[in-house]
């Protein structure tokens, strides 16, 4: 019986049982030579680099001068580059003109605070517009010391009148050298001034509403003892 010689290459015990099951009944397995310790004699390394040597000994390296990368080009179908491009046009146009996109909490100007034991969320969710406007004060435009005097009238008034959503419009102060003087002056007057126990939360308005150049203000509700402290407050 003549015996047909093949090789094959086994990438994992799953292919030698593969081949197990498929075998015909004849395969003479008995035949095949085992490796063994006794007749495997392991390679010299030295006869190994020096068969290497003999092989690279014609060839020379590429000059680095006359090499250039490859480089791969992707050229994209005409109309998807115009489709692209109309629509970035499109979107410039809506931001330009009605402000689409622009989101005023990702922007440097930005600004959000709050008060003694009140949930860091609340801030946020007073920017998104959560909570209703009830009266508003536009102080842009005016000096520290005048703007002062009509802060602290305007937060007395609405105290006493139970409004508790606020909006102060004090431009971005981009005429300044350094910072916004009227914007830095009125957090520091919620935060650090006699009405901070006022104030539960303060945060950059939405672009609707004046964006970074006024800021929403969330207060306290009244108590019984607001008489004696808004009087304490607006006379510190």
């Amino acid at each position: 019986m003549k015996i047909r010689r093949f090789s094959l290459v086994l990438h994992s015990f799953q292919d030698l049982k593969i081949l197990k099951e498929n075998l015909p009944a004849s395969f003479p397995l008995s035949r095949q030579k085992k490796i063994t310790l006794q007749n495997y004699i392991s390679p010299d390394p030295g006869t190994e680099q020096e068969l290497f040597r003999k092989a690279m000994a014609d060839v020379k390296p590429l000059p680095h001068n006359n090499y250039y990368p490859k480089r791969v080009r992707v050229t994209l179908p005409t109309h998807l580059i115009h489709n692209q491009e109309a629509e970035t046009i499109a979107h410039l146009n809506k931001l330009i003109e009605k402000g689409e996109g622009f989101v005023v909490a990702h922007t440097p100007e930005y600004i959000e605070g709050i008060g003694y034991n009140v949930k860091s969320e609340t801030a946020k969710r007073l920017h998104q517009g959560d909570f209703a406007i009830e009266t508003y004060l536009d102080l842009h435009g005016y000096r520290v010391q005048e703007a002062k005097k009509i802060f602290d009238n305007f937060l007395k008034a609405a105290i006493r009148a139970g409004q508790r959503g606020i909006l102060i419009i004090h431009g971005r102060g981009l005429s300044s050298p350094q910072e916004p003087v009227l914007k830095t002056q009125i957090i520091n007057w919620l935060t650090r001034g006699p009405w901070r126990k006022w104030v539960l939360a303060y945060a950059s308005a939405r672009l609707c509403d004046g964006g970074s150049g006024a800021t929403y203000v969330l207060l306290r509700e009244r108590s019984y003892r607001i008489r004696k402290e808004i009087n304490k407050a607006s006379t510190g």
